[in-house]
């Protein structure tokens, strides 16, 4: 069976927008089995992007407290040469991407690079709401990282289908 981790933006942009918690409740239902079987699972920097920025998802923080398994956002410490392949690959891409952008995907607090290593180490999926945008010079997304290191990326409705579920 494949294995998925999840960027912050699956939970940040369903909680506010796609499926809110206290309208689409079937959705977090399936998250929270799908954390409970091990399908799917996060890294500590998504947690922290959850937590840290939560003054307007203090809901999402108190729902991932309460049905998250303990172990489901786990430690990136074991992934730091794939992670140093990807800040190698980045700042090797100033031709293309403004300083700003290699900057900024580069922060240490940052998920992004560190979910695409841990994806890379694991040979998991990665289940994000970006979309490819190989043009764009202002900002590096998961995608283009992606494609670069041969990491499958999906969005989470793909997701589903892949596992064949439904909500």
């Amino acid at each position: 069976m494949s294995k998925y981790i999840v960027d912050s933006n699956f939970f940040i942009q369903a909680h506010r927008s796609i499926y809110p918690l206290d309208v689409v409740q079937s959705f977090w239902l399936k998250v929270n089995a799908l954390s409970q079987n091990g399908t799917i699972v996060s890294i500590d920097k998504v947690k922290k992007e959850i937590y840290d920025n939560s003054s307007h998802e203090d809901e999402l923080k108190l729902w991932c407290d309460s049905n998250l398994p303990n172990d489901f956002f786990i430690n990136t410490d074991t992934v730091l040469q794939n992670y140093i392949s990807i800040v190698s690959w980045t700042n090797s891409m100033s031709h293309h991407f403004t300083p700003n952008a290699i900057q900024e995907f580069l922060e240490t607090d940052l998920a992004d690079p560190w979910l695409i290593a841990f994806a890379m180490s694991n040979n998991w999926t990665i289940v994000t709401y970006e979309k490819s945008q190989p043009e764009r010079k202002n900002r590096i997304k998961i995608p283009e990282v992606c494609n670069q290191f041969n990491v499958k990326h999906i969005d989470t409705i793909q997701m589903f289908r892949e596992l064949n579920e439904s909500f």
